[in-house]
């Protein structure tokens, strides 16, 4: 009997510790191509210490930056399979997941940050929705800048572009459209196999944002740049969305909230980080240059084309687009 009393107690004792005993913290996995130590990553860490000190250590998230998780493809597969929760993505790859994810990178869509300004509040929500339908949540979209033409010689004609050896990332539907109309057969890769392809000559031209180039460590195989605005990049932070479904509604809200703070001060960032990048580059020996009048037309009216074409298609979904279109034409930016 003494026995007896002795194992009621000690299961009485057990079960009480058992309940009083923290949970153990849910971590949310997120990989990215940014290098550690970028603005993007010290700004992704801020939101994670607000996450873990908001939901009192419920949930925490850890970053594998660098793209040591592999491409923006190879980080999806492991979404997918539970290895990872989730990524900061390039607009490219998630249009295999979601069609209208590239929709603010199509061509000459934008001509300033101010037009941007005047339609993502307007899209960005429509985005959100659209994400959650095929399994993912947006917890942020910001904007990585114009991206130009960068390459080892300077550009001004039809002449100039003929033969250059052109990267585009890979899975970039639009880029590739855009480019192979102009007459330039563009080499698609994965974003991180870019850097080695310019040592060894692979590619000689890129399009990207100054402060990308620099960040991703490009700047110097890059001579001259092409002053006319091609794209405007995004970068979505996407969380799988039955992971997503395991917070709480508490620690959701947390989540969203130190996330949209994240990605509203990253577009403020790069705002600023673009017009230092490109001084620094100028310094280091870039020179800017101007397509001759016609073949810049001849670009635009090449974008124009690419964008009918994809609404046609609905490659882009029409009510994304009118959305946009809308918004653009709803007067200036609050």
């Amino acid at each position: 009997m003494k026995a007896h009393r002795i194992m009621r107690t000690l299961s009485t004792l057990l079960l009480s510790l058992a309940l009083v005993a923290p949970a153990a913290a849910q971590t949310i996995k997120v990989a990215t191509l940014a290098p550690d130590g970028s603005a993007w990553m010290r700004e992704l860490r801020a939101a994670a210490a607000e996450v873990k000190q908001g939901t009192g250590g419920r949930v925490e998230v850890k970053f594998y930056p660098g793209g040591v998780m592999g491409n923006d493809a190879v980080v999806l597969r492991k979404m997918r399979l539970g290895q990872l929760q989730g990524g900061v993505l390039t607009a490219s790859e998630l249009s295999l997941v979601y069609r209208d994810a590239p929709v603010y990178s199509l061509p000459f869509l934008f001509k300033s940050w101010e037009e941007v300004d005047r339609v993502r509040p307007t899209v960005d929500p429509l985005l959100a929705k659209g994400f959650q339908q095929h399994g993912l949540r947006m917890l942020g979209v910001s904007g990585v800048g114009f991206a130009y033409l960068m390459g080892d010689k300077p550009l001004r004609s039809q002449a100039d572009m003929a033969g250059i050896k052109l990267w585009v990332p890979q899975n970039d539907e639009i880029a590739i459209r855009t480019f192979k109309l102009g007459g330039i057969s563009p080499i698609p890769l994965p974003i991180g196999d870019v850097f080695t392809s310019l040592q060894t000559g692979m590619v000689d031209t890129v399009a990207n944002t100054p402060s990308g180039a620099i960040a991703l460590q490009w700047h110097g195989k890059l001579k001259a740049m092409v002053d006319l605005p091609l794209t405007f990049v995004v970068g979505y932070l996407v969380v799988d969305e039955k992971a997503w479904q395991k917070l709480s509604a508490a620690d959701q809200a947390v989540l969203a909230k130190a996330f949209a703070s994240a990605a509203q001060r990253m577009d403020a960032n790069v705002r600023r980080d673009d017009v230092s990048a490109l001084a620094a580059m100028r310094k280091q020996g870039l020179v800017v240059t101007t397509l001759e009048p016609a073949e810049a037309a001849r670009w635009r009216s090449l974008g124009t084309r690419v964008t009918a074409e994809m609404e046609a298609e609905k490659s882009i979904s029409p009510e994304i687009l009118a959305a946009v279109r809308q918004a653009l034409a709803n007067g200036k930016a609050p």
